[in-house]
């Protein structure tokens, strides 16, 4: 049955080749003769007519891929930022341990061959030609749930999974009692507790794959093989009200996150031998069958809107889990944009403005209304459903949070998203969630009364650490972290509002009002302007508002909240 469907949907694919220039504006206002714009839904397409003026911005088209990411790959490692070539950093009988991002990036997961594979496999390569043959390759999890064998093999090839997986390739694990060491405290007080391994190494060598702004950087090492103990002095509610943008990762102040996340990674790379290895995608999130996905809605041609329509017919008649398996079974067919390696300041700075070439969308002035749909995924979700909490997340965290300089949003104003909020929650991957959605949130939506009353003792909870540690679960205090990434919007915005719930239930806890249709939404959110200024943020793909013509905020990385001493407790 599902066959059937996905051959109406792809019956009309169109045969044009993908253009990599930029055909069409970047931000377009719509009038009364621009189509319906189609946004996701969850794992549905639905299409919103809105009023003429609304400004729709739309990522750019993907950035040309390197030619040979292999040899891009070994002249990184041979002409480095800041640090000698990683050939001369090798010496029989060291140990090395080589850290990598897990399975939360890229989304969805990367077609194969994964880049991690190809830097992993050239970086292997040297080692061996070096005589170094100790070393383990660590999956730098933090928090996150272990990743299962056949997510690891595909991340990282056949050939290497089958020959070190698991003894020497596996999982960081943050509640192991002799797996975690302390490497310093910052000047804030701020404690390192890292992997023992890597900090008993060597050399540690982090092969990152960036996918957003606020990814790589310090917060590969410092983050990714953490555990609870240094987590909780950045990932709290307090630290996440003074985040100007969480994305916004290069400018001095604008994150808060950022700057203690890099203070503690000062610290970190001072006390470790640190090589860093950061790679940089283009944005093609979605391969031929559903390239239409990126494009302008006025911009399809005529094979086009008649594969969009019959994807949309498919989505609508299948049951949830066959709507994913649609976007499931085409992986991304991301292209390597920069392989970056050295020093980790150095190299993330080169990273960045790689990110801003495929990302930044200049955008002028805000809005009284932002609309966004919420998609099916986000990085805590990957082979699983998007509960409620993660599609918080998604809105008030990572999609309220794409831009520059200043948010698309007015101070006060409204957002409106598009997403079923389904009661539903995977009972193997987010087990702590449900407790934390139905017990706590009920009680209070305030970050910090969380924070203070219920966050340490549900992150000591044995039976849900013995989940995160043997089983595939988030680590208990993860879904309050989730929570508190939401902090930054709910401390912006006005109201949100979500169109096409399912039920009125997931909304009220969320703190949310509901609304049938994006007219009634529209009607909702005016208030008392008669003519709203009303942005559509049209992702995915992936981009970044770079918002000009706005008022200054006042103190950049301080607009919400008292300073803070890192535990919620004001200084």
């Amino acid at each position: 049955m599902m066959n059937r469907f996905l051959s109406e949907a792809f019956r009309a694919r169109p045969t044009e080749t993908r253009n990599q220039g930029q055909r069409s504006p970047l931000v377009v206002t719509l009038d009364r003769r621009s189509a319906p714009r189609t946004i996701f839904s969850g794992d549905r397409l639905i299409d919103v007519d809105l009023p003429a003026g609304t400004r729709a911005v739309y990522p750019r088209q993907p950035l040309e891929p390197l030619k040979d990411v292999d040899a891009a790959i070994r002249y990184a490692l041979n002409h480095p930022y800041g640090s000698d070539p990683l050939h001369a950093k090798l010496r029989p009988g060291m140990k090395v341990v080589i850290a990598v991002d897990d399975i939360s990036l890229p989304l969805p997961p990367m077609r194969a061959p994964d880049v991690r594979e190809r830097v992993l496999t050239i970086v292997l390569d040297l080692l061996a030609n070096h005589g170094v043959d100790d070393f383990e390759i660590i999956i730098a999890t933090s928090l996150h749930r272990r990743m299962t064998g056949p997510e690891v093999r595909h991340m990282v090839g056949a050939k290497i999974f089958d020959a070190y997986w698991p003894k020497r390739l596996y999982n960081h694990d943050a509640e192991d009692p002799k797996g975690m060491k302390e490497v310093g405290t910052t000047d804030h007080g701020e404690v390192i507790e890292l992997n023992r391994k890597a900090v008993e190494s060597d050399l540690v060598i982090y092969v990152n794959l960036n996918l957003v702004p606020m990814d790589g950087g310090h917060k590969s090492v410092t983050v990714g093989l953490c555990g609870y103990k240094s987590l909780k002095f950045h990932h709290e509610p307090h630290t996440m009200r003074r985040c100007h943008s969480y994305m916004d990762a290069g400018t001095p102040g604008a994150s808060e996150l950022s700057t203690r996340v890099n203070r503690m990674g000062r610290v970190t790379n001072k006390a470790l031998n640190v090589f860093t290895i950061e790679t940089t995608i283009n944005n093609r999130m979605f391969d031929r069958p559903l390239e239409f996905l990126h494009k302008n809605e006025d911009d399809l041609s005529g094979g086009e809107q008649s594969a969009l329509k019959g994807l949309k017919f498919a989505l609508d008649a299948l049951p949830q889990g066959a709507r994913q398996a649609i976007f499931d079974r085409v992986p991304s067919p991301y292209g390597v944009t920069g392989v970056f390696a050295g020093e980790t300041e150095a190299v993330h700075a080169r990273t960045l403005a790689r990110c801003d070439e495929q990302y930044v969308v200049p955008v002028e002035g805000q809005a009284d209304i932002l609309i966004a749909g919420v998609p099916y995924i986000s990085p805590y979700n990957v082979h699983s459903f998007l509960n409620p909490l993660l599609v918080q997340v998604m809105a008030q965290g990572y999609l309220f949070n794409c831009y520059r300089n200043a948010p698309l949003v007015k101070k006060g104003g409204t957002m409106i998203i598009t997403h079923p909020c389904s009661d539903r929650f995977d009972r193997e991957h987010h087990a702590p969630y449900v407790e934390f959605f139905h017990n706590l949130l009920p009680e209070t939506r305030d970050a910090a009364v969380l924070h203070k009353k219920y966050e340490e003792k549900f992150a000591s909870n044995p039976a849900y650490i013995q989940m995160y540690r043997s089983g595939h679960a988030y680590h208990p205090a993860h879904p309050f972290f989730m929570w508190y990434w939401g902090e930054a919007g709910r401390q912006w915005l006005g109201k949100t509002i979500v169109v096409g719930a399912d039920n009125a239930y997931v909304p009220k806890i969320l703190g949310w009002e509901t609304a049938r249709t994006m007219n009634e939404a529209l009607e909702m959110a005016k208030g008392n302007t008669p003519s709203p200024e009303i942005t559509l943020l049209h992702m995915p793909p992936i981009l970044m508002a770079d918002v000009s013509g706005a008022p200054p905020i006042a103190n950049p990385g301080h607009t919400n909240g008292a300073m803070t001493n890192g535990h919620g407790a004001e200084a």
